[in-house]
Parts: C-alpha cells; sequence; structure tokens
C-alpha cells in the first residue's frame, strides 16, 4: 500500500478542512503558512497510513478509513458530494481519532439517536429527518467503511456492529400518480425557462440527478442519452421524437450544460437577461413554488417517474419493459407498480368464476 497521500484525498483532519474548502469551490489562496500546513499534514498523513500498513485493524482510525474510501470509491460516487458531506458528518460525531475497531453497537445506537433529532431545513424549524435519511446519511455509510476495510484492506473486526439492528424501518415507497387536471395546473404554473427541464423529465421518467444533462452525454447519431446514475450505474434514455424535440431547440444555449434558465434579476454573480446552467438546488425551488403555484400537494418530483412507470404498465402490461424504461436493476423494484393492473386481475378474477359458473350448471342439467 502506498503511503502517500493521492491527489484529492481529504482526510488528516486539518487536511480534511482544507480539502473541503477545495472541493466545495473555493476562491481564497492560501499563503505560506497554510502551505506549512499542508506539508506538516501530508507528513502526519504518510505516518498514519504507515501504522495502518504495519499495525492493522487497531491503528485504522475512522478519519483514515474515510479518507482512504474517498479517494478509492466516494470520490467517484454520482453524488459525491452527498458522499462528502457523510463521511465529513461521521469524523465530526465520532472524532478524528476515533479508531474503527472500537466501534461497538451502543456507539452506533447513540449515532442513529443523535442523527434522529436533526431537522429538516433546522433554520427554520422544519420536521425530522425520515429514517431513510438516518440510514442514508451515518448508518449505511458507517458499514461501508467497515466492509470496504474487510473486503479490500483486509482488516478483521472481533466486535463489527449488528447492522441489521440499527437500520430503522422505511415505510413502503409511495407511488403517486397525476390526477384529473394536475397536470394541466402544472404546465399552467410553468415558469417557461424550466418548461423544458420539466417535459423532459416527464417524458424520460430519470431521476432529478439524471435529468442535469450535458451535452457530451447526449449522442445524436446513436439516438441515446448516456449518463452515470444511482449506484454508478450506467443510465441509456432513448432519444425518442418527444425527447428529440425538446431538446433539439435548447442548442447554442449553453456550451456544456443542455438545461438552462434565464436570471431574473442581477445578483450571486448573474446577471439579468443571461442564461445559466440549472442546478439540483435550483429545481428543487422551483419545483416547490412550481407546486404551491399549481396547487398540487404530495406529488414529489420524484413522482413524474412514478406517473410514467404507471403509465407505461397500463398501456403495455409489461413489467420487464418498464424495468428497462426505467433503468432499475432489479425487477423486484419494479413490481411496486403491479397495482396499476389491478383492473386486469379483476377481469381475470370475474372470467374464473364466470366459467365455474357454466361448468356448475352443465353438471346440474347433466343430473
Amino acid at each position: 500500500m502506498s503511503i502517500f497521500k493521492p491527489k484529492g484525498s481529504p482526510f488528516y483532519h486539518y487536511d480534511f478542512q482544507l480539502e473541503r474548502r477545495r472541493f466545495y469551490g473555493s476562491t481564497k489562496r492560501r499563503n505560506r503558512r497554510e502551505a506549512e500546513a499542508v506539508e506538516r499534514g501530508e507528513r502526519e498523513r504518510a505516518k498514519e497510513l504507515l501504522k495502518v500498513a504495519t499495525g492493522g485493524v487497531e491503528t485504522l482510525t475512522i478519519d483514515v478509513a474515510a479518507g482512504r474510501y474517498w479517494t478509492e470509491v466516494g470520490m467517484y460516487h454520482a453524488d459525491s458530494a452527498g458522499t462528502w458531506r457523510n463521511l465529513e458528518r461521521l469524523i465530526s460525531y465520532f472524532g478524528k481519532d476515533k479508531r474503527l475497531a472500537n466501534i461497538r453497537d451502543d456507539d452506533v445506537a447513540q449515532l442513529v439517536a443523535w442523527r434522529r433529532g436533526h431537522r429538516v431545513r433546522a433554520r427554520r424549524g422544519g420536521p425530522l429527518v425520515s429514517p431513510a435519511t438516518v440510514n442514508r446519511s451515518v448508518t449505511q455509510p458507517l458499514q461501508k467503511l467497515f466492509t470496504r476495510a474487510r473486503r479490500s484492506w483486509g482488516m478483521r473486526f472481533d466486535r463489527e456492529p449488528d447492522w441489521r439492528a440499527h437500520r430503522l424501518s422505511e415505510p413502503q415507497e409511495h407511488v403517486r400518480e397525476l390526477h384529473g387536471d394536475e397536470a394541466t395546473r402544472i404546465d399552467a404554473a410553468m415558469r417557461p425557462d424550466y418548461e423544458a427541464f420539466f417535459d423532459y423529465a416527464r417524458a424520460s421518467g430519470s431521476r432529478l440527478r439524471e435529468c442535469l444533462l450535458r451535452w457530451s452525454e447526449v449522442n445524436w447519431a446513436a439516438g441515446q442519452i448516456r449518463k452515470t446514475g444511482k449506484g454508478g450505474r450506467l443510465v441509456t434514455v432513448p432519444i425518442t421524437p418527444t425527447i428529440r424535440a425538446i431538446l433539439w431547440p435548447l442548442r447554442g444555449h449553453h456550451d456544456e450544460w443542455v438545461f438552462t434558465y434565464v436570471a431574473e434579476r442581477t445578483r450571486d454573480g448573474r446577471v439579468k437577461g443571461r442564461r445559466y446552467p440549472i442546478t439540483y438546488n435550483g429545481v428543487k425551488t422551483q419545483w416547490r413554488r412550481l407546486r404551491a403555484r399549481a396547487k398540487v400537494e404530495g406529488f414529489r418530483f420524484h413522482d413524474f417517474r412514478h406517473d410514467l412507470a404507471t403509465r407505461l404498465l397500463r398501456e403495455t402490461g409489461n413489467l420487464k419493459l418498464v424495468q428497462r424504461a426505467l433503468n432499475h436493476a432489479d425487477i423486484k423494484t419494479t413490481v411496486r407498480y403491479a397495482h396499476v393492473q389491478t383492473d386486469e386481475v379483476k377481469a381475470a378474477l370475474e372470467a374464473a368464476q364466470k366459467s365455474r359458473n357454466k361448468s356448475r350448471n352443465r353438471k346440474r342439467k347433466a343430473g
């Protein structure tokens, strides 16, 4: 194992904070004192890695484990920023010198309880974070550090936490369709410069992050859009005539990004009237405002995906086709949409009952 810190590695604690500024695009210039601090951090980091290489699991701190995980796996995740925040959260909670081998079930239980007390939009007094958020932001990232240490770094833990005991139960995912005139109300309340983005989301069934397209991901000749999606998997969307009609007029708006918006005012480095790339957080804000204007309740952005899936299944009755259209890795995920086939099930049951009644009548006449 190399004892040198790969480019982009964040963790040995002072280094972690410095790299955090780099990662989020800080424009502050390092002075001589900062440069010297980085050099000291590099030396300390090398010492830590050497200890791990020679001392095994007893010397593996959460700080070092998180650093290795980031450089080997985390920085390549589709949501690498989210991975970074989760690792940073674990280090902040346990402290950089906490040894992975010393994390027991009681430590994980307290970590989960601590995270459950956090609120969405804490400054505004939002609701408590969901069980799914707790699982994905602390329990699963910590488990992944242990798994990576066992499978890739040759570590052995005498008392690894029982992860199943700490995983909070999550309610079955809500499947919601647009009803009545909800689609019409959404269209009427839509900002014109966001219309193409939402049209693409509805036509493709892509997840929000997968809708943030670069032109390099659009292959007109092959008739496909290829983008890294959830779990680092390659997601392929066919360029249907509908999708082509959405994307083709957007050429020339921006050199790199497909979907852009027009700045409504001059501020934060943006100039009124100019186009800028649509961002993840920008979509979330616009979607919240759009739902309020359209007076559509209980419908999330992700439900555009559900809406398309249910319509596809009603049209074709083919679960395998829906799985391919939504790029599901496992058809078990697609089965959640089987409820839309209740009419077909009802008709089949009725046909079976009629067949049984005919059989009974024949027997009675024969008797």
